[in-house]
């Protein structure tokens, strides 16, 4: 791994780490609506796959040992173990899996379909079995804490991800 490597990493971390305190809470539910899943997107179309992951795991880490880092600027253990924890693990699984399934040219109706059809969903699944399990809830009440009031603006920064994915890709390839 090169400097290069090790330096884009750490600013796609830097940017989820950001991001994750741009959000705000909804009433009904103990998730957030966040920017963080916008970083996510732009992590997994600027890096491989396993740049993807361990990027994620640093990011994570940095949460679990106590550096305010989690959405809204929360931290440590119970995090991963709580109602929204199920979003995390999902994300550390479903984004190097975007990243793999990108392709090798930079490909706005690529990354947002991929995004779209397969991160949207697989986080919602572990933000849907978290919130189940930690909440003790129904399956519709988990769809409508966990899925619905986040739709809308999921595709859109899917869309946005896409873009800047290809707009940094593009960058990054004219610098050589």
């Amino acid at each position: 791994m090169t400097v290069r490597d090790m330096t884009k990493m750490a600013l796609c971390v830097a940017f989820c780490c950001v991001t994750a305190y741009i959000s705000f809470p909804l009433p009904f539910t103990p998730g957030m609506v966040t920017a963080l899943t916008l970083a996510l997107g732009v992590t997994a179309f600027v890096l491989p796959p396993k740049q993807t992951l361990i990027a994620l795991l640093i990011y994570t880490f940095l949460g679990v040992i106590g550096l305010p880092v989690f959405v809204g600027g929360t931290a440590g253990l119970g995090k991963l173990f709580g109602p929204t924890g199920g979003y995390i693990f999902a994300w550390i699984v479903v984004y190097p899996i975007i990243s793999a399934l990108k392709g090798s040219c930079p490909s706005f109706k690529r990354y947002a379909l991929v995004d779209i059809v397969i991160g949207i969903p697989v986080t919602y699944i572990g933000g849907l079995i978290s919130m189940m399990l930690v909440m003790d809830i129904s399956l519709e009440a988990a769809l409508v804490m966990a899925v619905l009031p986040y739709i809308p603006g999921d595709v859109i920064k899917c869309l946005m991800a896409a873009f800047l994915g290809v707009k940094v890709n593009e960058a990054v390839e004219k610098r050589g």
